[in-house]
Protein backbone atom coordinates (compact mmCIF):
# COMPACT_ATOMS: atom_id res chain seq x y z
CA UNK A 1 0.00 0.00 0.00
CA UNK A 2 1.21 3.85 -0.63
CA UNK A 3 1.28 5.32 2.30
CA UNK A 4 -0.22 8.85 3.40
CA UNK A 5 0.67 10.51 6.80
CA UNK A 6 -1.95 13.07 9.01
CA UNK A 7 0.10 16.00 10.80
CA UNK A 8 -1.00 17.04 13.75
CA UNK A 9 -1.92 20.30 14.60
CA UNK A 10 -0.07 22.13 17.31
CA UNK A 11 -1.22 25.44 17.11
CA UNK A 12 -3.65 26.60 19.99
CA UNK A 13 -7.22 26.40 19.51
CA UNK A 14 -6.36 24.10 15.96
CA UNK A 15 -8.46 20.98 15.87
CA UNK A 16 -9.20 21.21 12.54
CA UNK A 17 -8.14 17.98 10.10
CA UNK A 18 -7.16 17.60 6.28
CA UNK A 19 -9.20 14.52 5.80
CA UNK A 20 -12.10 13.37 7.76
CA UNK A 21 -12.41 9.78 8.89
CA UNK A 22 -15.05 8.67 6.50
CA UNK A 23 -13.30 10.25 3.42
CA UNK A 24 -9.69 8.16 4.84
CA UNK A 25 -12.12 4.66 4.77
CA UNK A 26 -13.32 5.39 0.96
CA UNK A 27 -10.14 6.54 0.04
CA UNK A 28 -8.56 2.72 1.56
CA UNK A 29 -11.47 0.70 0.02
CA UNK A 30 -11.09 1.96 -3.12
CA UNK A 31 -7.59 2.86 -3.80
CA UNK A 32 -5.68 0.77 -1.35
CA UNK A 33 -4.05 3.42 0.30
CA UNK A 34 -2.67 3.35 3.76
CA UNK A 35 -3.36 5.66 6.33
CA UNK A 36 -1.10 6.76 9.29
CA UNK A 37 -2.16 9.29 12.10
CA UNK A 38 0.04 11.07 14.25
CA UNK A 39 -1.20 10.81 17.46
CA UNK A 40 -2.59 13.91 19.10
CA UNK A 41 -5.66 14.87 21.46
CA UNK A 42 -6.73 18.07 19.83
CA UNK A 43 -8.68 16.92 16.94
CA UNK A 44 -12.27 17.76 16.00
CA UNK A 45 -11.76 13.90 15.32
CA UNK A 46 -11.54 11.25 17.97
CA UNK A 47 -7.89 8.95 16.99
CA UNK A 48 -11.19 6.11 17.68
CA UNK A 49 -12.83 7.26 14.80
CA UNK A 50 -9.87 7.02 12.52
CA UNK A 51 -9.06 3.76 14.16
CA UNK A 52 -12.21 2.05 13.58
CA UNK A 53 -12.02 2.93 9.56
CA UNK A 54 -8.57 0.84 9.56
CA UNK A 55 -5.90 3.70 9.89
CA UNK A 56 -2.53 3.18 11.93
CA UNK A 57 -2.05 5.58 15.05
CA UNK A 58 1.53 5.88 15.25
CA UNK A 59 4.29 9.05 15.48
CA UNK A 60 5.14 10.03 11.23
CA UNK A 61 8.99 10.75 11.43
CA UNK A 62 10.17 7.14 10.04
CA UNK A 63 7.01 6.14 9.49
CA UNK A 64 7.39 5.26 5.57
CA UNK A 65 4.61 7.71 4.61
CA UNK A 66 5.64 9.06 1.26
CA UNK A 67 3.08 12.32 1.73
CA UNK A 68 2.41 14.00 4.58
CA UNK A 69 -0.68 16.32 5.02
CA UNK A 70 -1.49 18.91 7.30
CA UNK A 71 -3.33 21.67 8.20
CA UNK A 72 -0.77 25.00 9.41
CA UNK A 73 2.65 25.45 9.44
CA UNK A 74 5.21 22.49 10.31
CA UNK A 75 7.54 22.57 13.11
CA UNK A 76 11.52 23.06 11.49
CA UNK A 77 13.12 19.82 12.47
CA UNK A 78 10.06 17.58 11.29
CA UNK A 79 10.68 17.33 7.62
CA UNK A 80 12.60 14.42 6.27
CA UNK A 81 14.47 13.67 2.91
CA UNK A 82 12.21 12.48 -0.01
CA UNK A 83 9.40 13.38 1.78
CA UNK A 84 6.58 15.61 0.32
CA UNK A 85 4.80 17.80 2.90
CA UNK A 86 1.09 19.36 1.92
CA UNK A 87 -0.34 21.94 4.11
CA UNK A 88 -0.75 25.96 4.04
CA UNK A 89 2.57 27.16 4.34
CA UNK A 90 2.16 30.68 4.04
CA UNK A 91 5.31 31.07 1.84
CA UNK A 92 4.69 32.34 -1.35
CA UNK A 93 4.74 36.17 -0.78
CA UNK A 94 7.87 35.56 1.42
CA UNK A 95 6.30 36.08 4.57
CA UNK A 96 9.02 36.39 6.70
CA UNK A 97 8.15 34.55 10.04
CA UNK A 98 7.75 31.62 7.80
CA UNK A 99 11.22 31.61 5.87
CA UNK A 100 12.80 29.49 8.52
CA UNK A 101 10.64 26.58 8.05
CA UNK A 102 11.12 26.83 3.91
CA UNK A 103 15.22 26.89 4.32
CA UNK A 104 14.68 23.69 6.65
CA UNK A 105 12.43 22.61 3.91
CA UNK A 106 15.09 22.72 1.40
CA UNK A 107 18.09 21.34 3.21
CA UNK A 108 16.01 18.48 4.66
CA UNK A 109 15.73 17.71 0.46
CA UNK A 110 11.84 17.79 0.78
CA UNK A 111 9.00 18.40 -1.29
CA UNK A 112 6.53 21.27 -0.26
CA UNK A 113 2.86 21.55 -1.86
CA UNK A 114 0.51 24.32 -0.97
CA UNK A 115 -2.65 24.20 -1.16
CA UNK A 116 -3.37 27.85 -1.45
CA UNK A 117 -1.76 27.42 -5.23
CA UNK A 118 -4.42 24.53 -6.16
CA UNK A 119 -5.80 26.36 -8.99
CA UNK A 120 -7.63 26.15 -11.95
CA UNK A 121 -6.44 27.49 -15.26
CA UNK A 122 -8.93 30.80 -14.24
CA UNK A 123 -6.86 31.06 -10.83
CA UNK A 124 -9.84 29.36 -8.45
CA UNK A 125 -8.95 27.76 -5.73
CA UNK A 126 -9.63 24.06 -5.59
CA UNK A 127 -8.73 23.51 -1.72
CA UNK A 128 -10.08 25.75 0.49
CA UNK A 129 -11.88 26.82 3.54
CA UNK A 130 -12.47 30.53 2.41
CA UNK A 131 -16.35 30.33 3.01
CA UNK A 132 -15.73 29.04 6.42
CA UNK A 133 -13.55 31.65 7.73
CA UNK A 134 -16.19 34.29 6.57
CA UNK A 135 -18.89 32.68 8.52
CA UNK A 136 -16.68 32.27 11.67
CA UNK A 137 -15.48 35.60 11.02
CA UNK A 138 -18.71 37.73 11.41
CA UNK A 139 -19.93 35.92 14.40
CA UNK A 140 -16.69 37.07 16.19
CA UNK A 141 -16.33 40.68 14.10
CA UNK A 142 -20.48 40.79 15.72
CA UNK A 143 -19.74 39.59 19.21
CA UNK A 144 -16.58 42.56 19.33
CA UNK A 145 -18.70 45.32 18.06
CA UNK A 146 -21.25 44.99 20.49
CA UNK A 147 -18.04 44.72 23.26
CA UNK A 148 -17.16 47.91 21.49
CA UNK A 149 -20.62 49.19 21.74
CA UNK A 150 -20.96 48.62 25.13
CA UNK A 151 -17.58 50.16 26.20
CA UNK A 152 -18.91 53.36 24.53
CA UNK A 153 -21.94 53.47 26.16
CA UNK A 154 -23.82 53.27 22.92
CA UNK A 155 -27.72 52.30 23.44
CA UNK A 156 -29.78 50.76 21.99
CA UNK A 157 -27.02 48.20 21.47
CA UNK A 158 -28.79 44.77 20.30
CA UNK A 159 -25.32 43.38 19.55
CA UNK A 160 -24.58 43.47 23.37
CA UNK A 161 -24.11 39.70 24.24
CA UNK A 162 -23.31 38.10 21.04
CA UNK A 163 -21.01 35.19 22.00
CA UNK A 164 -17.98 34.32 19.64
CA UNK A 165 -18.14 31.49 17.37
CA UNK A 166 -15.57 29.82 19.34
CA UNK A 167 -18.04 29.53 21.90
CA UNK A 168 -21.26 28.77 19.70
CA UNK A 169 -18.63 25.87 17.91
CA UNK A 170 -21.24 24.87 15.12
CA UNK A 171 -23.08 26.98 11.90
CA UNK A 172 -26.51 25.70 13.49
CA UNK A 173 -25.66 27.71 16.70
CA UNK A 174 -24.04 30.98 14.70
CA UNK A 175 -27.18 31.01 12.73
CA UNK A 176 -29.51 30.98 15.60
CA UNK A 177 -27.12 33.50 17.42
CA UNK A 178 -28.14 35.69 14.22
CA UNK A 179 -31.78 35.09 14.05
CA UNK A 180 -32.22 35.85 17.65
CA UNK A 181 -29.68 39.22 17.25
CA UNK A 182 -32.56 39.57 14.12
CA UNK A 183 -35.16 40.18 17.06
CA UNK A 184 -33.50 41.85 19.16
CA UNK A 185 -32.94 44.83 16.06
CA UNK A 186 -36.67 44.69 15.16
CA UNK A 187 -37.56 45.07 19.17
CA UNK A 188 -34.71 47.67 20.56
CA UNK A 189 -33.75 49.10 16.97
CA UNK A 190 -30.19 50.15 15.71
CA UNK A 191 -28.31 53.31 17.70
CA UNK A 192 -29.52 56.62 15.72
CA UNK A 193 -25.80 57.54 15.37
CA UNK A 194 -24.88 54.60 13.46
CA UNK A 195 -27.55 54.72 10.98
CA UNK A 196 -28.24 54.31 8.24
CA UNK A 197 -26.12 51.21 9.43
CA UNK A 198 -24.08 49.97 6.73
CA UNK A 199 -21.76 46.73 6.85
CA UNK A 200 -19.53 47.17 4.26
CA UNK A 201 -18.23 43.61 2.36
CA UNK A 202 -14.74 44.30 0.24
CA UNK A 203 -14.53 41.31 -1.91
CA UNK A 204 -17.08 38.68 -3.58
CA UNK A 205 -15.04 35.03 -3.90
CA UNK A 206 -15.42 32.31 -0.83
CA UNK A 207 -14.88 34.37 2.32
CA UNK A 208 -16.99 36.83 1.29
CA UNK A 209 -20.37 34.92 0.64
CA UNK A 210 -20.10 32.75 3.86
CA UNK A 211 -19.76 36.54 5.44
CA UNK A 212 -22.87 36.98 3.69
CA UNK A 213 -24.41 33.84 4.10
CA UNK A 214 -24.80 34.59 8.05
CA UNK A 215 -25.42 38.23 7.45
CA UNK A 216 -28.60 37.71 5.47
CA UNK A 217 -30.48 35.88 8.21
CA UNK A 218 -30.66 39.80 9.53
CA UNK A 219 -33.10 42.22 8.60
CA UNK A 220 -31.72 44.01 5.59
CA UNK A 221 -31.43 46.06 2.63
CA UNK A 222 -28.91 45.64 -0.54
CA UNK A 223 -26.95 48.72 -1.30
CA UNK A 224 -24.94 49.85 -3.91
CA UNK A 225 -21.36 51.95 -2.97
CA UNK A 226 -22.83 54.78 -5.28
CA UNK A 227 -26.19 55.16 -3.41
CA UNK A 228 -24.48 55.25 0.02
CA UNK A 229 -24.33 58.96 0.59
CA UNK A 230 -28.36 59.01 -0.14
CA UNK A 231 -29.19 56.31 2.56
CA UNK A 232 -32.38 56.64 4.59
CA UNK A 233 -31.47 55.98 8.18
CA UNK A 234 -34.08 52.77 9.59
CA UNK A 235 -34.46 52.32 13.48
CA UNK A 236 -34.55 48.25 12.14
CA UNK A 237 -33.22 47.41 9.30
CA UNK A 238 -28.54 47.22 8.21
CA UNK A 239 -27.43 47.82 4.92
CA UNK A 240 -25.51 45.30 2.93
CA UNK A 241 -23.28 46.86 0.57
CA UNK A 242 -20.77 44.57 -1.43
CA UNK A 243 -17.23 46.26 -2.91
CA UNK A 244 -15.53 45.03 -6.34
CA UNK A 245 -12.40 46.15 -7.39
CA UNK A 246 -13.35 49.09 -9.56
CA UNK A 247 -15.14 50.73 -6.56
CA UNK A 248 -11.57 50.01 -4.66
CA UNK A 249 -8.90 51.81 -7.41
CA UNK A 250 -9.35 53.58 -10.37
CA UNK A 251 -6.61 54.24 -12.90
CA UNK A 252 -3.91 56.98 -12.59
CA UNK A 253 -4.58 58.31 -15.62
CA UNK A 254 -7.90 60.43 -15.97
CA UNK A 255 -8.46 59.34 -19.89
CA UNK A 256 -8.00 55.73 -18.44
CA UNK A 257 -11.34 53.33 -17.99
CA UNK A 258 -11.09 50.59 -15.25
CA UNK A 259 -10.20 47.28 -16.49
CA UNK A 260 -10.14 44.15 -14.34
CA UNK A 261 -7.53 42.16 -16.21
CA UNK A 262 -5.38 45.64 -16.94
CA UNK A 263 -5.80 46.18 -12.89
CA UNK A 264 -4.62 42.26 -12.31
CA UNK A 265 -1.62 42.94 -14.31
CA UNK A 266 -0.83 46.49 -13.45
CA UNK A 267 -1.39 46.83 -9.45
CA UNK A 268 -0.45 50.13 -8.22
CA UNK A 269 1.85 50.66 -10.85
CA UNK A 270 -0.82 52.17 -12.85
CA UNK A 271 -3.72 52.11 -10.14
CA UNK A 272 -4.33 54.36 -7.05
CA UNK A 273 -6.62 53.51 -4.09
CA UNK A 274 -10.22 55.33 -3.64
CA UNK A 275 -11.69 52.88 -0.92
CA UNK A 276 -11.32 55.86 1.49
CA UNK A 277 -14.17 57.76 -0.17
CA UNK A 278 -16.77 54.81 1.16
CA UNK A 279 -15.50 54.48 4.47
CA UNK A 280 -17.21 57.26 6.25
CA UNK A 281 -20.51 55.57 5.35
CA UNK A 282 -19.51 52.13 6.91
CA UNK A 283 -20.43 51.07 10.71
CA UNK A 284 -18.52 48.14 10.17
CA UNK A 285 -16.20 46.48 7.08
CA UNK A 286 -15.48 43.30 6.39
CA UNK A 287 -12.27 43.18 4.99
CA UNK A 288 -12.64 39.78 2.61
CA UNK A 289 -10.30 40.48 -0.31
CA UNK A 290 -7.16 38.88 -1.16
CA UNK A 291 -4.44 41.50 -1.07
CA UNK A 292 -0.37 41.32 -1.94
CA UNK A 293 1.70 44.66 -1.92
CA UNK A 294 1.76 44.66 -5.75
CA UNK A 295 -1.91 46.28 -5.01
CA UNK A 296 -2.96 49.21 -3.18
CA UNK A 297 -3.77 49.00 0.16
CA UNK A 298 -7.96 49.11 1.22
CA UNK A 299 -7.50 51.24 4.53
CA UNK A 300 -3.71 53.13 5.16
CA UNK A 301 -2.94 54.44 8.86
CA UNK A 302 -2.61 57.86 7.54
CA UNK A 303 -6.61 57.73 6.32
CA UNK A 304 -7.59 56.48 9.50
CA UNK A 305 -5.50 58.96 11.84
CA UNK A 306 -7.33 62.04 9.76
CA UNK A 307 -11.03 60.11 10.12
CA UNK A 308 -10.92 58.92 13.39
CA UNK A 309 -11.24 62.77 14.28
CA UNK A 310 -14.22 63.41 12.15
CA UNK A 311 -17.28 64.23 14.73
CA UNK A 312 -19.91 61.89 12.83
CA UNK A 313 -17.93 58.85 12.56
CA UNK A 314 -19.40 55.67 11.91
CA UNK A 315 -16.87 52.56 11.57
CA UNK A 316 -16.74 51.14 14.47
CA UNK A 317 -15.18 47.35 13.84
CA UNK A 318 -12.98 45.76 10.69
CA UNK A 319 -13.52 42.50 10.52
CA UNK A 320 -10.31 41.72 8.92
CA UNK A 321 -10.87 37.96 7.67
CA UNK A 322 -8.15 38.17 5.35
CA UNK A 323 -5.65 39.51 8.13
CA UNK A 324 -2.93 39.82 5.87
CA UNK A 325 -0.20 41.68 8.27
CA UNK A 326 0.28 45.22 7.42
CA UNK A 327 -1.44 44.49 4.55
CA UNK A 328 -4.99 45.65 2.79
CA UNK A 329 -6.15 47.01 6.08
CA UNK A 330 -2.33 48.70 7.02
CA UNK A 331 -3.24 49.08 10.76
CA UNK A 332 -3.72 45.38 11.02
CA UNK A 333 -0.26 45.01 12.94
CA UNK A 334 -0.88 41.37 14.33
CA UNK A 335 -3.13 38.63 14.08
CA UNK A 336 -5.09 37.47 17.55
CA UNK A 337 -6.65 34.22 18.45
CA UNK A 338 -10.13 32.54 18.52
CA UNK A 339 -10.25 33.33 22.88
CA UNK A 340 -9.25 36.86 22.35
CA UNK A 341 -10.67 37.78 19.10
CA UNK A 342 -9.61 41.52 18.69
CA UNK A 343 -7.34 44.53 19.09
CA UNK A 344 -7.92 48.57 19.14
CA UNK A 345 -5.48 50.66 17.00
CA UNK A 346 -4.23 53.33 19.25
CA UNK A 347 -4.20 55.94 16.64
CA UNK A 348 -1.79 58.07 18.32
CA UNK A 349 0.58 55.55 19.18
CA UNK A 350 0.56 53.38 16.51
CA UNK A 351 0.37 50.73 18.26
CA UNK A 352 -2.30 47.08 18.75
CA UNK A 353 -3.71 47.00 21.86
CA UNK A 354 -5.42 43.89 22.96
CA UNK A 355 -9.15 43.91 23.42
CA UNK A 356 -11.83 46.23 22.57
CA UNK A 357 -10.88 49.54 24.83
CA UNK A 358 -9.11 53.04 23.07
CA UNK A 359 -9.05 55.45 20.98
CA UNK A 360 -9.48 54.02 17.75
CA UNK A 361 -10.73 51.16 15.57
CA UNK A 362 -11.31 47.83 16.56
CA UNK A 363 -9.90 45.09 14.38
CA UNK A 364 -10.90 41.61 14.21
CA UNK A 365 -8.52 39.38 13.14
CA UNK A 366 -8.05 36.23 14.03
CA UNK A 367 -5.82 34.45 11.15
CA UNK A 368 -7.41 30.94 11.83
CA UNK A 369 -10.80 31.48 11.79
CA UNK A 370 -12.00 27.79 10.31
CA UNK A 371 -10.60 25.83 13.61
CA UNK A 372 -13.62 27.85 15.41
CA UNK A 373 -16.44 25.62 13.57
CA UNK A 374 -13.40 22.36 13.12
CA UNK A 375 -15.77 19.52 12.27
CA UNK A 376 -18.22 20.93 9.50
CA UNK A 377 -15.28 23.17 8.15
CA UNK A 378 -12.91 20.30 7.58
CA UNK A 379 -15.56 17.84 6.15
CA UNK A 380 -15.96 20.84 3.91
CA UNK A 381 -12.25 20.94 2.88
CA UNK A 382 -11.78 17.42 3.23
CA UNK A 383 -14.38 16.81 0.49
CA UNK A 384 -12.28 19.26 -1.68
CA UNK A 385 -9.33 17.32 -0.78
CA UNK A 386 -9.86 13.83 -1.40
CA UNK A 387 -10.60 14.34 -5.49
CA UNK A 388 -6.75 14.65 -5.46
CA UNK A 389 -5.11 12.23 -3.47
CA UNK A 390 -5.08 8.76 -5.36
CA UNK A 391 -2.86 11.65 -7.78
CA UNK A 392 -0.62 11.95 -4.65
CA UNK A 393 -0.37 8.22 -3.55
CA UNK A 394 0.50 7.18 -7.13
CA UNK A 395 3.23 9.64 -7.79
CA UNK A 396 7.09 9.05 -7.79
CA UNK A 397 8.48 11.96 -5.90
CA UNK A 398 12.07 10.29 -6.17
CA UNK A 399 12.31 10.86 -10.24
CA UNK A 400 15.23 12.95 -10.27
CA UNK A 401 13.94 16.23 -12.07
CA UNK A 402 10.78 17.98 -11.19
CA UNK A 403 10.34 18.00 -15.08
CA UNK A 404 9.51 14.13 -15.20
CA UNK A 405 7.23 14.09 -11.94
CA UNK A 406 3.73 13.23 -13.21
CA UNK A 407 1.05 14.97 -11.19
CA UNK A 408 -2.35 16.54 -12.58
CA UNK A 409 -1.46 19.96 -13.47
CA UNK A 410 -3.33 21.65 -10.46
CA UNK A 411 -1.21 19.89 -8.34
CA UNK A 412 1.74 20.21 -9.92
CA UNK A 413 1.81 24.13 -9.90
CA UNK A 414 1.37 24.25 -6.38
CA UNK A 415 4.93 22.83 -5.41
CA UNK A 416 6.96 25.13 -3.97
CA UNK A 417 9.73 22.84 -3.52
CA UNK A 418 11.36 19.68 -5.00
CA UNK A 419 13.89 17.42 -3.04
CA UNK A 420 15.59 20.16 -1.50
CA UNK A 421 15.10 23.31 -4.42
CA UNK A 422 12.65 26.13 -5.19
CA UNK A 423 11.16 25.22 -8.80
CA UNK A 424 11.06 27.30 -11.32
CA UNK A 425 7.51 29.22 -10.98
CA UNK A 426 8.58 29.99 -6.83
CA UNK A 427 12.49 30.46 -7.46
CA UNK A 428 11.45 34.16 -7.00
CA UNK A 429 11.16 33.19 -2.87
CA UNK A 430 14.88 33.57 -3.28
CA UNK A 431 14.96 36.75 -2.34
CA UNK A 432 13.07 36.40 0.69
CA UNK A 433 15.46 33.59 2.00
Amino acid sequence: MNRIGLRKEEKAFESRVPLIPDHVKSLRDQHKIDFIIEPNKQRAFSENEYKKVGATITPLKGSGAQVVFGIKEMPIGFFEKDVVYVFFSHTIKGQEHNMPMLRNILQAGATLVDYERVVDQKGKRLIFFGNWAGMAGIGDTFHVLGERLKVEGVNPNPFAGMRSTLKLKSLAAVTEEFRLLGKRINDQGLPKELTPFVVGFAGYGNVSRGAQEIFDTLPHEVTQPNKLSTLEPKENVLYKCIFKEEHMVEPRSPSIKFNLQDYYNAGKADYIGVFHKYVPYLSVLMNCIYWTDKYPRLVTKDFIRKHWSEPNRKLRVIGDISCDIDGAIEFTTRSTTPGDPAFTYIINEDRAELGVKGNGPVVMAVDNLPCELPRESSMSFSGTLTQFIPAFAMADFTVSSFEKLELPKEIKDAVIAYRGKLTKNYEYLKEYL
